[in-house]
This record gives structure tokens, sequence and C-alpha cells, in this order.
């Protein structure tokens, strides 16, 4: 017999108040997992599941809840991600399109080399990254899949595009080369899997990983390389922390910052101290000051020698 306590607040608020009206039910395994596929198969066109996880206390009951506690296991409950089918309209550069009704798209996890317009100029890379994209895209229908975060600051949809056929778009840019890396908090859906993808694409030198213009540079000489996403190597020597931010010390003028709100997501900061390092980013500059702002850990590499 099992003690059956779901509460799936996040997901199934139906069942949490139920749950809570009528205390706990006495289930058998097989019952109660044929009612938890059976919510999904309901729920699959509209909903993401949240995580279930089982324990069994010192007398061998079985409670499940959303909640993680001691000694319990997730449950690996697969659910459909609610998907829309959309036309693609216009490719405007590596790493975002327009779809119809004039919906644009920022896709979520990379960063492609800037193309040429009005306020930036052409980066190596660029228009490679475009064209793939054009040639992949053109005629095509394709789904979007969203993270925590619906929009960006211009107000374009964020969001992991598939093709009919099941390819990850957005991998793919960086399967290839075309792109890198730009995993931003709290949008961390398929995190893991972009970062193999760009390892992939890096240990065989494909697109920007081959281009001079992309290896790394001493960050000594971080003011020689301003504009645009860059690869530095260093050995921070020190920290600071204050309210929003813990940096990483190189000197008096250069500093890696990371904000204190995505610190769970890093080892502890003291162990990059006296490290060989690579660290990948946009260069800030306050008069004679850099700063390099770090977001995920993806960006900032342990290297077992400078030349790694």
């Amino acid at each position: 017999m099992v003690n059956f306590a779901i509460f799936y607040s996040a997901t199934f608020p139906f069942l949490r108040d139920r749950l809570n009206r009528t205390g706990t039910y006495m289930l058998h395994h097989k019952q109660l997992y044929g009612i938890i596929s059976l919510i999904l198969l309901i729920s699959a066109p509209t909903l993401v599941a949240g995580d279930i996880y089982r324990h069994i206390d010192s007398q061998g009951r079985v409670t499940y809840s959303d909640t993680p506690s001691t000694d319990a296991h997730r449950l690996q409950i697969n659910a459909q991600v609610k998907r829309r089918l959309y036309q693609v309209e216009k490719v405007y550069d590596g790493d975002t399109i327009m779809l119809e009704g004039g919906l644009h798209v920022r896709l979520l996890g990379v960063n492609t080399p800037e193309i040429q317009s009005r306020v930036r100029s052409e980066e190596p890379g660029g228009i490679a990254a475009k064209e793939w994209l054009q040639k992949l895209l053109k005629e095509q229908t394709i789904f979007l899949e969203h993270d925590e975060e619906k929009k960006d600051k211009y107000k374009r949809k964020l969001a992991h595009v598939f093709l009919p056929n099941g390819k990850h778009v957005n991998l793919a840019l960086l399967e290839n080369g075309l792109g890198t890396l730009s995993i931003i908090p709290p949008n961390l859906r398929y995190a893991n899997k972009l970062i193999q993808a760009q390892q992939h694409a890096e240990k065989k030198k494909l697109g920007i990983w081959g281009m001079p213009e992309y290896q790394p540079r001493s960050i000594a000489q971080i003011s020689d390389h301003t504009s645009g996403w860059r690869r530095f190597t260093g050995s921070p020597v020190g920290i600071k922390v204050n309210k929003k931010y813990t940096r990483l010390i190189f000197s008096d003028k250069i500093d890696v910052r990371i904000a204190n709100a995505n610190l769970k997501l890093f080892p502890e900061i003291s162990t990059y101290v006296g490290k060989p390092l690579e660290i990948r980013g946009w260069v800030a500059r306050s008069k004679d000051h850099y700063t390099i702002l770090i977001q995920h850990p993806s960006s900032l590499i342990i290297k077992r020698n400078i030349q790694d």
C-alpha cells in the first residue's frame, strides 16, 4: 500500500487542493503510476510537468511530493511541452528571426557574431551564421519552446527553435561552431546539451573556434580587445564582494564580476583564485577600468595551464 501525498502545486493545483481537503490516499503502485500517467497525458498539450520525488520512510511507507527531501528520489516522468507551429518569414542574423505576423524571436542559449547594421560593425563569422540559418529555415515551419523568461528587453520572444523533424536549431548552431554559448539565468533549459554541443565544435575547431579573431588573449591586453565577444586568459589574485556582485580581481583595473544572485550556479568562488582561467564574454569599460560580466560557469573555465 502507498501513502499517496502529492503536493503538485506548480503544475496540478487542483490535485493539491483535493489532497489537502481529503487527506491521504492509499493506493497500490500500479494505481499510482496509472493516475500520474493519466494526468500527464491529459495535461501535456498545455502544461509542463514539474518534478515529483518519491520517499520511503523507516516503516516502509511511500510518499510523493514536489519538494525534494533527504533520501528522496526524483521520478522520471515524461510530459510534452506546449509548442505551436509558426511560419518563418525572415532571418535577421544567426540568432534572430521573424515569424508570421511580425513576431521577432531571439534564440536562447546561443550568440552569433554581428552582421553589418546602422549601429554595429560586421564581426567575423556573422555572415556565415546568417546564411546557414537562412538555408536551414527557408520556407520552413518551426516550433517554439520557451524557458522561464518569455521576452527580452527588446520585447523579442526568447525561445528554443525546433524543426518539425525534431532538429534543435539553437544546439545545431553551437555544434557547427557558428555561435557561442550565451546562457543567462534563469533560462537554463538544455544548458548541458548546449555546453556539449559547443565543446564538440571547439574540439574540432569548427567555425569561429578556428578563426584567429576568436583565439584567447592575455587579459592584460584587454584594452586592445573591447569590442564584441572575446576570450581572455589570466589568473585572478583576489576577491571583492559588494551588495550586488562578487568580483574576481586580476589587477587594480581589471575584474570579472558575477551577480550574487547567480553564485549558486558556480563552484565556491575562492576555487578560482590563483588558477589559470579562460574568461569568455563582453568587455565593459568605465574610464580606465575593465570588467567582464559572467552569468554562467560555462564562460569561466579553469584550465590545466594557460595554453589549454
